[in-house]
This record gives C-alpha cells, structure tokens and sequence, in this order.
C-alpha cells in the first residue's frame, strides 16, 4: 500500500465542501483522488468496472462526510483512502461472491537477501550521481516528481514555472538519465 502524504491542498477542499458545499473544489478533489482511488482498488483485486464504481462511491461518502474529516488524526488522503479500504471490504461481504484479497501491507516483510540490498543501494547510488550531474532545475523537478511523488500541477505552482516547462524539464532529465543509466536497463 502506497504511504499516504500529506497534501494541504487536499485537506483545504475537503474544509471548503464542509462548510460551503463547495461544487468547485469537490470537482478538484475528485479529479485528484479519483484515478488513486481506483488504481489502489485495481490493486486490490477488482476488476476495472467494479473499481470505477467503487471509487465513485468513495467520492461520493467524502462529499457526505467531509464535515468529519479531523486534519488532526489523519492527513486527507489517509483519510479518503481509509474510506475505500473499508468501502472495499463491506462490497466484497454484501456480494460474498468475491473473495476478498488479502491485505499483505499488515504482514510482515521477509528481509531481502544481502546479495539484493547491496544491488539495491549500488543502484541507488549511480541514480543519486546521475541527478547530480543534471542540471538544477531538471534535477529539481525529478526529485518533487519522484523522490516526493508530487503531480505535475503542484511541481507547476511550487517551482513558479509553466505545467509545459514541468513536462519538458521532466521529459529532458529522464532523457539523460537513460543513457547515463544504460547499463543498469
């Protein structure tokens, strides 16, 4: 399961459709969890329909109870994704025809043999000097697109530049980056 960052953004317009029914910012707040909602549902084991209309749902339940969100307990996509976690499980008993997945985030992980961390962080390594040697606005928006898995929208308005800026900087960087790591492909 994808941790949950905090998003400010988020958790203003979930403020904005509890106290005002704002039909704008539920606009935007769909628009931006909806596709993570159903990619996270997908990832569950439902089937793409089943998942869109999930997603839908949990949309949906967020309009209903945004006046209970608490930015105190949990960020907002924590709380949104709680919300489809548990929509998930009361489908799959209403229906008893799907079997529901197991949930292997609470499981504990094997450790990774000492042969895969020592690959692992070699590999680490040749990406951290391969950023290096971009130059710094390429390297800035690889880092809040990757490393801090902000959208192109929030790199845009962080960084002051164009969405098109973001995109070309963005397509630029992972550019070099391929052929500075061909012998890792």
């Amino acid at each position: 399961m994808t941790v949950a960052q905090p998003d400010p953004g988020a958790e203003w317009l979930i403020h904005a459709i509890a106290t005002r029914g704002d039909r704008a910012a539920f606009t935007s707040l769909f628009l931006l969890f909806a596709p993570r909602v159903k990619a996270y549902l997908l990832r569950r084991g439902l089937d793409g329909a089943v998942a869109e209309e999930l997603a839908q749902e949990v949309l949906l339940t967020v309009w209903r109870k945004a006046p209970q969100f608490d930015p105190a307990r949990a960020s907002a996509a924590a709380w949104i994704f709680t919300i489809a976690r548990n929509l998930r499980i009361d489908a799959a008993r209403r229906t008893r025809l799907a079997q529901l997945a197991p949930d292997h985030a609470d499981e504990p992980q094997p450790a990774p043999a000492a042969d895969a961390i020592l690959a692992a962080e070699v590999r680490g390594a040749r990406i951290g000097a391969a950023i290096a040697t971009l130059p710094a606005e390429q390297a800035d928006v690889i880092r809040l697109a990757f490393f801090d898995d902000r959208p192109h929208a929030d790199i845009e308005r962080a960084l002051g530049i164009p969405l098109g800026t973001v995109k070309s900087r963005l397509r630029l960087a992972m550019s070099r980056l391929r052929k500075l790591l061909e012998d890792d492909l």
